[in-house]
């Protein structure tokens, strides 16, 4: 199992930032890279189905919600078209004073391949998503040492 974590400082409240990255069918809203996003069923179990810019799709399923601990899980259905398998993320938003917090975004995987290459990928699908996040909310993005 390989493991992949990135951790960014948000110039907004916890808040805010989680009631954006919680709505686990609302990533088309505020991520450039997704083209669609659609969800079956509620809660825990529901999976959501990403359409992504380049044609191809997959589906992830809740695995956690806890919106006091401002921390969620998902994992991906059946065979993604990336280079890893077994794949578990979680993310989780912890406030930083009145106006600023931190997203921390970690994915464990099975790579099918190079783990670089599969880490790669994952890095740059939450940087992006963290960027295109702070971009929506107009206010600076951070990585954390």
């Amino acid at each position: 199992m390989a493991e992949v974590v990135v951790q960014r400082r948000i110039a907004a409240p916890a808040q805010r930032v989680w009631q954006i990255l919680s709505e686990f069918g609302g990533l088309a809203a505020w991520n450039p890279g997704i083209e669609s996003c659609s969800v079956e069923g509620e809660g825990i179990g529901a999976v959501r189905t990403i359409g992504m810019a380049g044609g191809f799709s997959l589906q992830e399923r809740l695995e956690a919600h806890d919106p006091e601990a401002h921390h969620y899980a998902y994992s991906i259905v059946g065979e993604p078209p990336l280079p890893f398998g077994d794949y578990l993320s979680n993310v989780r938003v912890e406030p930083e004073g009145e106006g600023a917090c931190r997203v921390d975004w970690r994915g464990r995987f099975e790579p099918k391949g190079d783990e670089a290459t599969a880490a790669k990928i994952i890095t740059s699908i939450y940087s992006g998503g963290l960027a295109a996040l702070g971009k929506h909310l107009g206010v600076s993005v951070e990585e954390v040492d």
